[in-house]
């Protein structure tokens, strides 16, 4: 929850400095871990359909059989919550697009615990604006 407040907070800034921020995620539907009161960001969110796209960018692997039953144990069935039978998750990943499609910044980490700081993405924004 705590990137989730970060995320949250850091969104004025990213706004403020003429950026979109845009979710692509297999997920078409909350699962048994995540608060029913939880109130979704006021962001695009697009769909990826078993991955496809971050298959497409190297950035998606699937579950062994054993860890789908430790995913299942803990009530988090991802063929329920992405729709499909892939099992397959992205990697958590920053990317800086600007305004003609160049990549700015990117950050990648095949550790899902390990994610962006929003900061970080409002210090890379900020660079930008500057130059």
């Amino acid at each position: 929850m705590a990137e989730l407040e970060a995320l949250k907070a850091a969104l004025p800034e990213i706004t403020a400095a003429g950026a979109r921020l845009v979710v692509i995620s297999p997920q078409i539907q909350r699962t048994a871990r995540e608060p029913d009161d939880q109130v979704p960001l006021p962001l695009d969110h697009l769909h990826d359909r078993g991955n496809e796209i971050a298959k497409r960018y190297g950035l998606a692997f699937t579950l062994p059989e054993d860890l789908r039953g430790v995913y299942r144990s803990f009530g988090l069935d991802l063929a329920k919550a992405h729709g499909d039978d892939t099992w397959t998750l992205p990697m958590p990943a920053r990317f800086v697009i600007d305004a003609g499609g160049v990549i700015r910044s990117a950050d990648v980490d095949p550790d899902y615990t390990r994610r962006t700081e929003p900061a970080e993405t409002v210090a890379v924004l900020k660079t930008l604006q500057k130059s």
